[in-house]
């Protein structure tokens, strides 16, 4: 699509010791920061799923993973450097369909929550 990996997401699945399985929807060149995820999410520990255990949770592979139609509803959390843009790239639910949208429609369409979750 010709834009910055900065604006370009990637959905992690994390599960969390307290609250279970939730979605992490960071930049693509960034990484995920599991203590703060943790304090944001109400976990003590959070930590990212086997990647065996991806499809059967979330109903995609690897690559194609979704908030926007995950086989249940789980909790998501987008880092906040998604403001810093007036649309992001998200996966559209396979590998190579992205889809493009504000991060404000985003928010409101998985019902999420913003925070500081990428590792400086």
């Amino acid at each position: 699509m010709g834009l910055p990996p900065e604006q370009v997401f990637k959905t992690l699945v994390v599960r969390g010791d307290t609250t279970g399985i939730c979605f992490a929807v960071v930049p693509g060149n960034a990484q995920l920061d599991l203590k703060a995820l943790a304090r944001i999410s109400g976990n003590r520990k959070v930590e990212t799923v086997a990647l065996k255990e991806v499809q059967p949770l979330t109903g995609y592979i690897r690559g194609g993973v979704t908030a926007l139609a995950s086989k249940k509803d789980y909790p998501v959390y987008l880092d906040e450097t998604a403001t810093l843009f007036e649309q992001i790239t998200v996966s559209g639910g396979m590998r190579g369909m992205l889809l493009l949208l504000s991060p404000s429609d985003y928010l409101r369409a998985v019902k999420g929550a913003l925070g500081a979750i990428v590792q400086n």
